[in-house]
C-alpha cells in the first residue's frame, strides 16, 4: 500500500506527515465527529508524544487506540 504525505501546520510551522491512506481516512473521521480540525487533532498527538517517539508512529499508535476505544465513526 502506498504511503501518502500531507504537509500540516503545527503551532505555526509547516511540517509533512506520510501515513497509509487508511490512516488518513480513520483520522479524518475522527476529526469530523469530533468537530475539530485533522491539524488539531495532529497538534495534540505531537505536544503529547514521547521526545524520542516519530510523529507518524505518534499518530498510528494514537488512531489504533481510538478505534480499539470504540471511537470510530464508521461502526
Amino acid at each position: 500500500m502506498p504511503l501518502v504525505k500531507r504537509s500540516v501546520t503545527l503551532d505555526g510551522h509547516r511540517t509533512s506527515l506520510t501515513l497509509e491512506p487508511e490512516f488518513w481516512e480513520v483520522i479524518d473521521w475522527i476529526s469530523q465527529d469530533q468537530n475539530r480540525s485533522m491539524a488539531s487533532l495532529i497538534s495534540n498527538i505531537d505536544k503529547t508524544r514521547s521526545p524520542e517517539d516519530g510523529l507518524s508512529s505518534s499518530v498510528r499508535v494514537w488512531i489504533l487506540n481510538q478505534v480499539l476505544d470504540g471511537k470510530n465513526p464508521a461502526n
